[in-house]
């Protein structure tokens, strides 16, 4: 090897080692300070682009899970006024029961028909109940209880394709309709009117009455009205449950999937901080290596000078 002073192959060599360890040594040391593997598109473009798509269906797949939570909610209040007009059917059945008594004075009647009266109210109201601004229930005068084209769907996307994808049809139970019964002018042996259950072509439409004063009397309703209201609400809670457990059974798979997407999207983009850190002692003794023969490759022109004296 020929001894020169104007370049110094052995030093140039070793600066192209000592900058290129350098550069490993630099981006260990990013990937171990960012936790990630891919720190800038050049470590690997066709991961990153994957990760870009994994991390935006991980988004859209939260916020699905967010609606039908929200959606669980609804249901969930939907529910509970269900379960309180029963109670209110309930007690409105009691009183009717209390005025059959033959014991009971006409002004015992009354005041039974006072608070049957005032519940029948209230009843009313819970048929206008909103959640965050939206009607729990169907309150359309004209719908009948158990007609399926009249019922008004409330649609719950399951997965991050949105409309492309699967949802859950969520009813706006029909409690109104539930509770409205026609009333016939035919009389039975007794004297006493006989209601059928919306949905019969005779009669007129008994709805409910918004105060007291334009209320129906206790004695205008027969038991069976009672029986066919418990019914139609128990039927309104039965699908009110099975659209729940619906939504149950969707969230799961939604969070089991967006599990698997994270699980994806860490084996592109994560570090491996076992490996990385080998690689970090690796490159730190290189590069400390390099500078050290470095240092020695530029002394090789004092023996040219040595030489000269």
């Amino acid at each position: 090897m020929s001894l020169t002073i104007n370049t110094n192959t052995a030093a140039i060599s070793a600066a192209f080692n000592l900058a290129k360890n350098n550069d490993m040594l630099n981006k260990s040391l990013n990937r171990l300070s960012s936790g990630k593997r891919i720190t800038k598109p050049s470590d690997d473009a066709g991961g990153l682009a994957i990760s870009m798509k994994l991390s935006s269906s991980i988004a859209r797949s939260r916020a699905v899970s967010s609606n039908i939570q929200n959606a669980q909610s609804f249901a969930s209040v939907q529910d509970g006024v269900l379960q309180a007009a029963a109670n209110i059917v309930d007690r409105m059945s009691e009183l009717k029961s209390y005025s059959l008594d033959v014991m009971k004075s006409s002004q015992d009647v009354g005041n039974y028909n006072t608070e049957f009266k005032s519940l029948q109210a209230q009843l009313q109201s819970l048929t206008v109940e909103k959640f965050n601004g939206v009607s729990l229930f169907n309150n359309n005068v004209t719908s009948k209880f158990g007609d399926s084209s009249t019922n008004v769907v409330v649609s719950i996307y399951t997965s991050d394709s949105g409309a492309a994808g699967s949802k859950v049809s969520m009813h706006k139970a029909m409690l109104l309709g539930a509770v409205t019964f026609n009333m016939l002018a035919s009389n039975s042996a007794n004297g006493a009117m006989h209601k059928t259950a919306a949905g019969t072509t005779n009669g007129t439409n008994l709805t409910l009455a918004n105060s007291e004063s334009n209320a129906i009397n206790i004695g205008d309703l027969g038991v069976s009205f009672f029986v066919t209201a418990l019914e139609n609400i128990a039927t309104l809670r039965a699908v009110n449950g099975a659209t729940s457990s619906r939504l149950s059974f969707a969230e799961d798979h939604l969070n089991l999937t967006e599990t698997n997407l994270r699980a994806a999207n860490s084996r592109i983009m994560d570090v491996d901080v076992a490996e990385e850190s080998t690689n970090l002692a690796k490159y730190n003794i290189l590069s400390q290596a390099s500078a050290a023969v470095l240092a020695q490759a530029n002394m090789a022109p004092n023996t040219a000078l040595m030489l000269l004296g």
